[in-house]
């Protein structure tokens, strides 16, 4: 996908000597603030799928960070909790290898936080085990993150319990996916209910941890510009989109049981449409955030048997090159769909007939995450270039990756003595942040935001079955349809099918990207 880049003396920007740093100083002393932040956390941090892909690529870096940031309490502990045999030398000596660029950055630093980190090996499907091996860390509050399949969710969470680890003010942190359909979600949030109640339940989404992400409610509900017209009487169409240029090499086991739908729709896609579609909440407090998110969740029109070709497209990669690499396509017996397009309606008074068109694939022609909001036409158009019909309309697009920015597209004249007549021509204001030196994952806001208890950037358990509801329907009306899954190669933008559910392109319509073809 392609970004909004005018000629340079048609665009306007807010903070034009503002430079995007890739690395960060070695260490910044503690502010005040950080200060009270850090003695109001707990202090115990149990790691479960320690030796996993997620905690290897983001939560180990995370915490490094952190920690060189000052922002972790000084007498934090580690216990990382796998299932493969290791000591505590071994395990250490096994993820400074893997955290190779965090080392080279900053060795010093990275060997102080290895040196609080206890391994525990235990079979995560034994209750009484993880009883066993993890009671001796129960003698002060903590958290207990859950970085498994969530298969394991109930069986950790119970052995937990057992070992006096979710007791008083200890708490549990999850990752997505919680189920895989609305019948699974309401048997794990009973579950984990009859472990601790659920102000102690932290869901985790990490797109929610994106600085982007948090922006749009400070633009939303901090403008009357905005706010004024964020309603279906002025904005025409709203487009979310989610390319990966990855597959799901070595994956494929549990992809072929979740797809592009339940992986990736039912979460960080309703998360950002929830955002963007929500009243305002009556405060920026946790509750009444995810009260209104919730409204907006339930509001979401079904999809029947009777509309679901119309409304929805599945796709699966074949072989193709993605980046200039001949890739594999993906091959199970599973018919699982690695794409999903899907036109979904908000039946509130706000959104009344506003079409809201949901896009993700792997092995996509980019990787890209963006949100693009589309206003209506002017009411009466005055001016012969270009003519009525063929302007660009107003767009506010905010792209979360590979980096985040926040433009608005409005039309503007030139304004020259030897124009006959008044032409306007395409310019994007900037409303980007200026970028911090340190560019922080994800995952840093949401482990600080854990170990503190402010529950603002997590998902409650109505929220996920709410979700799961919207999302069965579209399953159940593929299922009753025999829906195929259609073939598009790795590299494209998707099945042809497809076209006309991608978000508008710089041209400013969806045609100018080939659903089937090369990038």
């Amino acid at each position: 996908m392609g970004k909004v880049r005018p000629p340079p003396r048609q665009r306007l920007c807010l903070d034009a000597g503002r430079e995007r740093h890739s690395r960060r100083p070695a260490r910044r002393p503690a502010s005040p603030l950080s200060s009270w932040s850090v003695r109001s956390m707990h202090d115990t941090l149990l790691l479960f799928g320690a030796t996993g892909d997620l905690s290897q690529r983001y939560l180990f870096p995370s915490l490094v960070h952190l920690w060189r940031d000052r922002l972790l309490p000084a007498s934090l502990r580690i216990v990382a909790v796998g299932r493969q045999e290791h000591s505590d030398e071994e395990f250490r000596a096994w993820l400074r290898e893997r955290m190779a660029a965090e080392v080279a950055d900053d060795p010093g630093i990275v060997e102080e936080l290895l040196a609080r980190i206890a391994y525990v090996s235990v079979d995560l499907r034994d209750e009484a085990a993880i009883a066993a091996a993890l009671s001796a860390y129960a003698d002060r509050p903590s958290v207990s993150y859950l970085a498994t399949p969530p298969d394991l969710f109930v069986p950790c969470a119970k052995g937990l319990k057992a070992a006096g680890l979710l007791e008083g003010e200890s708490r549990l942190v999850l990752e997505k996916p919680i189920g895989r359909d609305l019948a699974s979600a309401r048997e794990i949030n009973a579950a984990l209910r009859a472990c601790l109640d659920e102000s102690r339940i932290f869901r985790i989404d990490h797109y929610l941890g994106k600085a982007a992400v948090q922006n749009l409610l400070a633009l939303r509900f901090g403008n009357t510009l905005l706010e004024a017209v964020w309603q279906h009487r002025w904005i025409e169409s709203v487009d979310i989109f989610v390319g990966e240029t990855a597959g799901v090499d070595g994956r494929e086991g549990y992809y072929a049981g979740y797809g592009a739908l339940r992986d990736m729709v039912q979460n960080h896609m309703l998360q950002l449409l929830a955002l963007i579609a929500m009243e305002p909440p009556a405060a920026l407090d946790a509750d009444s955030i995810r009260d209104e998110k919730r409204k907006v969740l339930r509001a979401l029109r079904p999809v029947t048997t009777a509309d679901a070709a119309e409304r929805t497209v599945r796709g699966r990669y074949g072989a193709g090159v993605v980046e200039g690499r001949a890739v594999k396509g993906f091959v199970h017996e599973s018919p699982v769909e690695t794409f999903v397009a899907v036109e979904t309606f908000i039946d509130n008074w706000r959104w009344a007939g506003v079409p809201f068109r949901l896009v993700t694939g792997k092995r996509l022609a980019e990787r890209a995450t963006e949100v693009v909001v589309s206003f209506r036409p002017t009411s009466h158009w005055l001016f012969e270039r270009p003519r009525r019909g063929r302007e660009r309309p107003n767009r506010l697009r905010m792209r979360l990756q590979p980096d985040e920015t926040i433009e608005l597209g409005l039309m503007g004249s030139l304004a020259a003595p030897e124009w006959g007549a008044l032409e306007l021509k395409p310019m994007s204001l900037d409303l980007s942040m200026s970028a911090s030196p340190q560019r922080r994952i994800a995952y840093e806001r949401l482990i600080v935001d854990a170990l503190r208890g402010n529950q603002t950037l997590f998902v409650r358990d109505d929220e996920v079955e709410a979700a799961w509801q919207w999302i069965d329907s579209i399953e159940n009306a593929w299922s009753d349809t025999a829906q195929p899954a259609l073939d598009y190669p790795a590299g494209s933008w998707g099945p042809t099918e497809a076209e006309r559910f991608l978000p508008p392109t710089n041209g400013g319509t969806h045609s100018n990207r080939t659903g089937g073809g090369q990038a």
